[in-house]
């Protein structure tokens, strides 16, 4: 038997179930921007988990700035609980997201998590505010 198939895969709908399951916690870049570029954004904001000094450097044009170890029930005051907000940070390295979205989530807010982070988006040239020259010796203050 192969390492591939060593473990035998899951029943297409256990499969189905898992994998919807994934998506609801994160959203792709392509997906993203699709939506940026369309103008269709009402539904989600983006939030940038990384530090100050991240985020004057270069960020996803739209996006709202919310440090990880910040998010409170005063920092979100305000906020529309009716959006998802979409959290993202450097990189898959990086859990700056993760800390995010988890402390949204912690205090009601729907959330998910940007897949790749500001490197992935990057990589696939989408737009920035800053530059990607900007990116580089810039702890993620995760």
């Amino acid at each position: 038997m192969t390492n591939t198939l060593r473990f035998p895969p899951a029943e297409p709908s256990v499969a189905a179930a898992f994998f919807a399951a994934e998506l609801a916690f994160e959203a792709d870049p392509d997906d993203v921007v699709r939506d940026l570029r369309a103008g269709d954004t009402g539904g989600f904001r983006l939030v940038e988990t990384r530090g100050a000094e991240a985020f004057a450097r270069v960020r996803i044009p739209g996006a709202v700035h919310l440090p990880h170890w910040e998010v409170d029930e005063v920092t979100t005051a305000g906020w529309d609980r009716d959006l998802v907000y979409v959290c993202y940070c450097e990189s898959s390295e990086c859990n700056a997201a993760t800390k995010g979205a988890a402390a949204l989530a912690a205090l009601g807010f729907r959330v998910k998590r940007l897949s790749g982070g500001i490197r992935a988006w990057l990589a696939a040239g989408y737009p920035v505010e800053g530059g990607e020259e900007n990116l580089h010796g810039v702890a993620c203050a995760c």
